[in-house]
């Protein structure tokens, strides 16, 4: 059950595993006919259609994920190789609506795509991952913020899945009517360690092949072996 942070924010959460591929749509030439253009449409739309369309009567708050906690990449021992992964995870896309009117309080929904890894030193095929939702008054200070834990199973033979975590029950009070959303930031991100920030900070990333690359050029090929 989750609890209002300082009686300024109540979240939920609801997750769901997605496939890494998807489905895509056939391209073909457009309709001029209305009613063939409304059939394709039915046909091969997004169907998913994930938040519902949020009526408001100003802005929404600022929906932003932050850069140094945007990844998570687990380094034994703190070295920076690529046969030193553990597990690692990415936020990549972010998705919100939002609703208020009169001097209610803005409520907030919002979707989080995750792309997760699993590196060499990863133990096993499962890992509960942990980030964080926060309320901010715009380039100020935090509100509230609140953690939640994001569970994953890797599929056997993958070493990547991709998650969508579904945040729900936002509510931001509001001192008077005349205060938009816009004066408000949500922001998301992993639970991070100093040492994930700094790297984050600095860009540093691994390419998916850089240990087999790695490995295949410090082996000698037959004509070096004397």
């Amino acid at each position: 059950m989750r609890r209002p942070l300082l009686c300024a924010l109540a979240l939920a959460v609801a997750w769901t595993a997605i496939p890494a591929t998807h489905a895509h749509a056939q391209q073909g030439d457009p309709a001029d006919d209305p009613a063939a253009k409304k059939k394709k449409d039915d046909e091969w739309g997004d169907k998913q259609a994930p938040l519902p369309a949020l009526r408001n009567a100003g802005p929404c708050p600022y929906v932003k994920v932050l850069y140094d906690a945007a990844r998570y990449v687990e380094l034994k021992d703190n070295r920076e190789a690529a046969a030193a992964v553990g597990y690692t995870g990415e936020i990549q896309g972010l998705s919100s609506s939002c609703q208020y009117k009169g001097d209610e309080p803005i409520k907030v929904e919002m979707e989080v795509l995750f792309g997760l890894g699993k590196g060499p030193q990863a133990p096993s095929s499962q890992k509960t991952y942990r980030y964080w939702v926060a309320v901010t008054d715009r380039n100020q200070e935090i509100i509230a913020k609140e953690y939640f834990n994001l569970p994953a199973t890797f599929p056997a033979g993958a070493d990547r899945t991709l998650i969508t975590d579904k945040v729900y029950g936002i509510s931001i009070p509001r001192a008077r009517a005349t205060v938009s959303g816009s004066n408000f930031e949500v922001l998301v991100g992993f639970d991070v360690t100093p040492e994930m920030v700094a790297f984050n900070r600095d860009g540093k990333r691994f390419r998916p092949n850089a240990a087999v690359t790695a490995t295949a050029a410090a082996t000698p090929g037959p004509a070096a072996k004397q």
